[in-house]
């Protein structure tokens, strides 16, 4: 067993990022997660590890480090909140465009705009439509709890250098600043330059070797046709993350006559929703999804022909809600779906989540 320690999820992220070998972080403070960068700088694992932490002058310098650094092969990951990813999104599209493996972590607060500093969930269709230009993907994890804050932080890692493809976490104030008891994973050691000339040496800027010329990372390309074989090429691969990375939990489901979807801070106050429900007399179960995108959508789809109807739940104006629809439409059966949230800043409470599952779809 790891070693046991009660923690902020900002400051597990920051600890997970120095255990499972990250070579550098570039950020910028931004509330509610401005204790990521905090703890790293208090932990200071240059001294330790070697690991680069670095202040950036804004969220536009700090993801183009973030692209530099990772075009070399390393380890690197950024966060930030809401508008600062915002801000970061056209160098995240330069890496996807360049196929370049890294992790960036939202934690999310409420907008348009400055918003607030209380958490949301309304970066979704940010994270999984690809918020930047053009035709790409992030692998998006959406945790529910600290440990899995923790957790992630290395599965993003390996999705990313196993696609290489920017990962994304997405999760939100609540969770970043929650404090839960969490195993922390022993310590990895940093890749060395022959580990990195192993995993990424077709392709990362390592110099000049015996075996091959210089590598040269973009994402430019002048001729349309070669830049089409390009994007065809991308497609491939995120058709193959669909098919190999789904990830996902029920709670309740089997024989649920109503399922809610909802992930991250929503879901857990979904199974306390279930729990009052099942109280009531009403089966209804839990779909959360683990990975935003790649999306559960043939999970969701198993489950229509044998439910009454789905509700989603988010602390947006709703936008995971379209993916449930297309889920529920491509399966053939027809089913209602129906969305019920709170925006600004201000969690649903899981009495409202029963009220609206009961006028939405019991009693309509």
């Amino acid at each position: 067993m790891g070693e046991l320690r009660l923690m902020k999820g900002n400051e597990v992220l920051a600890e997970a990022a120095i255990r499972c070998g990250c070579d550098g972080y570039f950020g910028y403070p931004i509330t509610p997660q401005s204790e990521v960068m905090e703890t790293l700088m208090e932990l200071q694992p240059w001294e330790t590890t070697g690991m680069v932490v670095l202040q950036a002058e804004s969220e536009v310098a700090s993801i183009n480090m973030v692209y530099g650094a990772a075009a070399t092969g390393k380890k690197v990951m950024t966060s930030s909140s809401s508008p600062g990813v915002s801000l970061m999104m056209e160098g995240i599209s330069y890496i996807a465009g360049a196929e370049l493996p890294c992790l960036v972590v939202n934690v999310q607060r409420g907008g348009p705009g400055l918003g607030t500093i209380q958490p949301s969930q309304a970066d979704y269709n940010q994270a999984v439509k690809g918020g930047g230009h053009g035709d790409y993907r992030l692998i998006t994890l959406a945790p529910a709890s600290v440990q899995e804050m923790h957790d992630f932080v290395d599965l993003a890692f390996n999705l990313a250098f196993k696609y290489r493809n920017p990962a994304m976490i997405l999760t939100d104030g609540a969770l970043g600043q929650m404090m839960e008891k969490v195993e922390l994973a022993d310590f990895k050691p940093r890749w060395t330059r022959e580990e990195i000339q192993e995993i990424s040496g077709s392709w990362a800027t390592t110099g000049k070797t015996a075996s091959r010329e210089r590598n040269v990372v973009t994402s430019l390309e002048m001729d349309p046709g070669k830049m089409e074989q390009n994007n065809l090429r991308f497609q491939e691969k995120f058709k193959a993350i669909q098919e190999n990375e789904v990830r996902y939990e029920t709670f309740m489901c089997e024989d649920a006559e109503y399922v809610l979807v909802a992930f991250g801070t929503s879901s857990r106050i979904c199974q306390k929703a279930i729990e009052l429900g099942r109280a009531k007399g009403i089966k209804v179960g839990l779909l959360r999804p683990i990975t935003l995108w790649p999306f559960p959508s043939e999970v969701i789809a198993s489950m229509t022909c044998r439910v009454k109807g789905f509700l989603s739940v988010e602390m947006s104006a709703g936008q995971m809600v379209d993916d449930v629809k297309l889920a529920v439409f491509n399966s053939g059966c027809t089913v209602p779906v129906e969305y019920f949230g709170r925006m600004g800043g201000i969690l649903p409470s899981p009495n409202e989540v029963i009220e609206a599952l009961e006028s939405k779809l019991i009693n309509r």
